[in-house]
């Protein structure tokens, strides 16, 4: 089927909008500093090209028929589509990135991701994110590869520069029906090896890492944290898990902190890091700002009174 132009243009729908929403000619020239002749000429142009009428005198008020209102509430996404698209265009021509890919460590607190990512779509409406979430070295590949323009990891490869981002805290946990809880005394690491270890896996595939991994009897590899939080709340293993993660399950005594001597907090630094190039762009940089801005504001749960078990 041969491809066919159309025979009215964006601009007459949108005089004819400004007609509507205006109330007549005159005023809508004064509105698009344009002179009524033009505008009566757009319209009269618009109708002829439709072969429908699109609006009618009411009073001193110019009205849409009832054509006119269907056609025009048609017409409108189409307009303004165009409209953004000139925009994006602009935008574009001045530097702003059509599309950011940010890798986040799973560790990495949401209630600042999302934060950012909200103000990030209130001010860059036009560039598409795509997200990758990643664990450990899983960073490292996406800095290295140039997989992703930002990423949030808790390592800083050679030959980048990082900007610190927060510090999230990991302790040591299990069900309150576990074993470990009913030993009846401080715990050392010889205890933990004879119980299963539930440890989330490096999701990296050139130099993977067992970080956090204490060499226990049984170990369960999972890929997000979550699946971790919820196995060993089921009672099947215990795990460092992240605090900001489990306050509540903590608070509502669905996990308690093993009374470990000695190791029973670990603290691992998260880090922006620009990887590509196009990472230097306004958008990057904006994005950049606003996670770096948010993780400043954050404060990890004070979990002392609950994390200071002792027998």
């Amino acid at each position: 089927m041969p491809l066919r132009l159309p025979k009215t243009s964006a601009e007459q729908w949108r005089v004819l909008q400004a007609v509507v929403e205006t109330g007549g000619f005159a005023q809508a020239a004064e509105h698009l500093h344009r002179s009524q002749s033009a505008i009566s000429y757009t319209i009269a142009k618009l109708q002829e090209q439709i072969g429908v009428p699109l609006l009618a005198q009411e009073g001193r008020r110019m009205m849409l028929t009832e054509t006119g209102a269907t056609l025009l509430r048609h017409a409108k996404p189409l307009v303004d589509g165009l409209a953004r698209l000139e925009q994006h265009a602009a935008l574009l021509a001045q530097g702003w990135e059509a599309e950011l890919h940010i890798a986040v460590e799973a560790l990495f607190p949401s209630t600042i991701l999302f934060s950012a990512l909200s103000n990030f779509a209130r001010e860059c409406p036009n560039t598409l994110l795509q997200v990758h979430e990643v664990v450990m070295s899983g960073a490292d590949e996406a800095i290295t590869t140039g997989q992703a323009d930002i990423v949030i990891a808790t390592n800083i490869p050679t030959g980048y520069l990082g900007e610190k981002l927060l510090d999230a805290t990991l302790v040591a946990s299990a069900a309150p029906a576990h074993p470990l809880h009913h030993l009846g005394r401080a715990l050392t690491s010889d205890d933990l090896l004879e119980h299963t270890q539930s440890v989330v896996r490096d999701s990296g595939t050139q130099n993977p890492r067992d970080s956090g991994w204490l060499g226990a009897k049984q170990r369960w590899t999972v890929s997000y944290p979550q699946t971790s939080i919820d196995m060993v709340k089921a009672g099947l293993a215990f795990a460092w898990l992240p605090k900001h993660l489990i306050v509540e399950d903590f608070l509502q005594g669905r996990l308690k902190p093993l009374p470990l001597r000695h190791g029973r907090e670990r603290t691992i630094s998260l880090y922006l890091i620009a990887s590509a190039k196009q990472a230097t762009g306004p958008a990057a940089r904006m994005l950049s700002k606003l996670l770096i801005d948010d993780a400043r504001n954050w404060k990890d749960f004070d979990c002392s009174g609950l994390c200071d078990v002792q027998y």
